[in-house]
């Protein structure tokens, strides 16, 4: 039996197998109106294909938790009933496939507020449906971005807030895990770097305050999300900075406090907080921070990052280094990566009847 198409059990959910999809912006939403942030049939149709091509477990994109939240201006969301409805639909068909959705709930932060990648993505602003961006401290991230307005206290406590709301609306739209995004340099990202948050109050200085905000999302979202259901976190384990960054240790350390305020796995990717970086590709490059997580703490994880090869993946999960693998431009390439990659390994999966023919 392969040990990539073995099912894992989370609290009192079976994910069939531990192929699965990572988050990728779609970038397919209005950005304003009554549209805005709602997921299309571009949505449904990505979504319902790499459902039929056999994934054990699709991520959403960064869903955000308001409209100053979005990455960019066509991203989309869960902060009202509209989208509730139209992931309803996404969430339902995925079910009906044999597939565990996941919802990603994401605040962008200081990167929040630009445009689509094949329009350059860079910053915008109101007039082009654009908004003032917010992060822990008036720190831009990059040259070419705007300064954020720091947050108040108060603005800290209604994006908790926000969080809890958005995941109460992922539970009426029949999604069975939630994800906290907590990587690639975006708002919880930000509190957590000593890189972007220069804070000298209860939310910034020591490693206790910077993960403050962190651990109250975490708190909140734990609070009404069902007990049998799990909760995932990602993190981006290391800033890839030689100083004033987050570090594998920090990862660690951070791991161990997410695992004892309800967090079931932790989902480990790298970098994102600062820009200009050079970090070190390759295949499977970040599966060592993953595996020194799951050693060190115990703590379930995926790793994530250039996985593309069957015998690879295998490879990650046979030999303790991750519970999960998450494939993102791969399945962009092969929707049907996993019944391939199950055929590779000399084991089956299963096929919608109407492909049977195929099988």
């Amino acid at each position: 039996m392969s040990a990539l198409f073995e099912p894992l059990t989370l609290r009192s959910l079976t994910i069939p197998h531990r192929a699965w999809m990572a988050p990728m912006c779609q970038y397919s939403a209005a950005p304003v109106g009554p549209q805005a942030g709602v997921p299309t049939d571009w949505h449904f149709a990505h979504y319902a294909a790499r459902a039929a091509g056999g994934t054990g477990l699709i991520l959403t994109e960064a869903t955000a938790v308001s409209p100053e939240g979005r990455i960019s201006i066509a991203d989309v969301g869960l902060w009202n009933d509209t989208q509730t409805e139209a992931f309803r639909r996404i969430v339902d068909f995925l079910t009906e496939q044999g597939t565990v959705p996941c919802v990603q709930l994401a605040h962008a932060g200081r990167k929040a507020s630009t445009d689509v990648p094949w329009r350059g993505g860079g910053p915008v602003g109101p007039e082009a449906h654009g908004w003032q961006t917010v992060g822990p401290s008036p720190l831009p991230f990059s040259p070419e971005h705007p300064a954020p307005r720091e947050l108040t206290t108060q603005e800290i406590a209604e994006i908790v807030e926000q969080f809890a709301g958005a995941a109460r609306r992922a539970l009426a739209a029949g999604f069975k895990v939630a994800e906290i995004h907590g990587a690639h340099g975006y708002l919880i990202g930000e509190f957590l770097s000593p890189h972007a948050n220069r804070r000298t109050d209860a939310y910034g200085g020591s490693f206790t305050n910077r993960s403050r905000f962190a651990l109250e999302v975490v708190d909140a979202v734990r609070a009404v999300w069902p007990d049998e259901l799990p909760l995932f976190f990602r993190i981006s384990a290391t800033d890839w900075l030689e100083s004033d960054g987050w570090t594998v240790d920090d990862t660690v350390r951070f791991a161990a406090l997410l695992q004892e305020h309800g967090v079931d796995l932790l989902d480990v990717s790298s970098g994102g907080t600062a820009s200009g970086v050079r970090i070190p590709t390759g295949p499977g490059y970040q599966v060592p921070f993953a595996a020194r997580v799951r050693a060190e703490t115990g703590l379930p994880v995926a790793a994530v990052g250039l996985i593309t090869g069957a015998e690879q993946a295998e490879r990650i999960v046979a030999s303790g280094e991750a519970d999960a693998v998450l494939l993102g431009r791969e399945l962009l390439r092969n929707p049907s990566w996993a019944q391939h990659a199950a055929r590779e390994l000399g084991t089956r999966i299963t096929v919608p009847d109407p492909y049977l023919r195929a099988a």
